[in-house]
């Protein structure tokens, strides 16, 4: 008689580990061939914007990634110019640039269009949500789009590079909604005239869409 206790079968053996794989990288919904297209009806639209887009238009012609912030010279960014009844433009002073600036920035992957994007920089840097806002202009359109350098920033390895900005215009519609400003970012906030804010080429193209200060859409 055989008193081994019994061995257990090829069957019944544990299953070794299986190797863990890499968590994939969502798609960008807001895809190269998508940011093509609106920059091509935004230049159809403003033909004299070329020379101010010629840059970003040299990096569409075989750009790869282009809302990837690790893609390099540069990519897609966006901001946001958010103004009350009053005529006042939002600005916040950004801590990595020292300067007061709209709100706005990187693209995430789940943002589906830019102007969403827009609006998630908008309500993450300053706690205004969506039912605080009424987009302005062309729904289809960004209000402006603009080419500027960023400096280098050794504390994330980042060289010097282009960031190609897509710009979305909202009035603050009800009562003034509380900022809450994302402090790890952003130092301070301030309303101030939209016509001292700085703006450039753009200060016209905002007073257009706005209309009279004060008049409702």
């Amino acid at each position: 008689m055989n008193d081994l206790p019994p061995q257990p079968s090829a069957l019944s053996a544990p299953a070794a580990p299986a190797a863990l794989s890499a968590p994939a990288v969502p798609a960008a919904l807001v895809t190269d061939q998508s940011i093509r297209h609106l920059v091509a009806q935004y230049l159809d639209r403003f033909p004299d914007q070329a020379e101010r887009l010629a840059v970003f238009t040299d990096a569409l012609a075989d750009g790869e990634h282009l809302t990837d912030r690790k893609t390099l010279p540069g990519h897609v960014t966006v901001g946001a110019f958010v103004v009350d009844d009053r005529g006042r433009l939002l600005q916040i002073a950004h801590k990595a640039l020292g300067r007061w600036l709209n709100p706005g920035g990187h693209t995430e992957p789940g943002d589906a269009t830019l102007a969403d994007a827009a609006r998630r920089e908008l309500r993450e840097e300053t706690g205004l949500a969506a039912e605080h806002l009424v987009l302005l202009g062309d729904p289809e359109l960004p209000l402006a789009v603009d080419v500027h350098r960023i400096p280098a920033n050794p504390a994330k390895a980042e060289p010097d590079h282009w960031h190609f900005d897509f710009r979305y215009a909202f009035r603050l519609t009800g009562p003034a909604a509380a900022i809450e400003l994302q402090l790890d970012e952003v130092d301070d906030h301030r309303w101030i005239p939209f016509e001292d804010a700085g703006l450039g080429p753009d200060t016209a193209r905002l007073a257009e869409v706005l209309g009279p200060v004060g008049a409702a859409d």
